[in-house]
């Protein structure tokens, strides 16, 4: 009896630990500029990382061909002539991890010019490591002692 109690507390600590909202401190929306080079066939930088609710304002730069950037989750789009800058203004208030690709056909690599939009933090990893220290937890307690 005492084991299937024990295995109920481990349970419901760990859905406690998945799905419980955690602290998340306030942060006041900003607004964020980032340049980002598009060359055969790649964004420099190929990884943003932004806050909930901050204006972001992409200034997309093609070095060669004309380039575009697609926003997934966005449905938003932006292109540029080769060696001009096209801009992209939107309020990140999705959080998540979004992809971003050149919707403009630019050369044989084209369908791996890719890049990652992060909006907010990843509270997946903490849930992740909380859930790996009850699971080690709860081994480590219901070994039973030999005999």
């Amino acid at each position: 009896m005492r084991f299937h109690f024990s295995l109920l507390l481990l349970v419901m600590a760990g859905l406690a630990v998945a799905f419980v909202p955690l602290p998340v401190p306030a942060i006041t929306p900003q607004e964020r500029t980032f340049e980002i080079d598009a060359h055969q066939f790649a964004y420099s930088p190929s990884e943003l990382k932004v806050n909930t609710g901050d204006t972001i304002t992409i200034q997309l730069v093609s070095a060669d061909v004309v380039h575009g950037l697609y926003v997934y989750g966005y449905d938003i789009s932006v292109e540029a002539d080769p060696g001009q800058s096209a801009t992209l203004t939107f309020v990140a208030d999705k959080p998540g991890s979004f992809r971003f690709r050149c919707n403009i056909t630019c050369g044989a690599m084209h369908p791996f010019m890719i890049g990652k939009l992060n909006v907010g933090s990843n509270s997946w990893l903490y849930r992740s490591i909380g859930l790996a220290a009850l699971a080690v937890f709860g081994v480590t307690v219901s070994k039973k002692p030999k005999a």
